[in-house]
């Protein structure tokens, strides 16, 4: 995909997150080496490259998540709808077969690690 393109893109990420700000989002973050990390919490803050997350924690502990929208645009995070479990973007990159067919089933689930604070 041609850099103009992928720019136009995360900038169509960056607005349609700034327009969330204060919702509940669900996020699927893939940390590699087979690791998925799923959380919910509320959208807090759009900068410039980068989204902030008030994750809910165990016992009602809150911790903040941060996340790069070109990670949205490759698919190594994805954002769904608190209430319907909808994703919020499709595929961007076509042909890219390196998540594909993942699912949280596939992979080691931890929603509470402490490394990613």
């Amino acid at each position: 995909m041609e850099l103009e393109k992928q720019a136009r893109i995360v900038d169509d990420i960056r607005e349609e997150l700034r327009d969330r700000i204060n919702t509940r989002l669900k996020v699927r973050a893939n940390m590699g080496r087979s690791k998925v990390v799923e959380c919910e919490g509320v959208l807090m803050q759009a900068h410039p490259s980068l989204f902030i997350l008030e994750i809910d924690r165990k016992r009602g502990r809150k911790a903040r998540q941060s996340y790069q929208y070109v990670d949205v645009l490759t698919g190594m995070v994805e954002l769904f709808d608190a209430e319907t479990g909808r994703p919020l973007f499709g595929t961007f990159i076509e042909g890219d077969d390196a998540h594909a067919g993942m699912h949280a089933d596939d992979a080691d689930i931890d929603m509470d690690d402490e490394d990613l604070l």
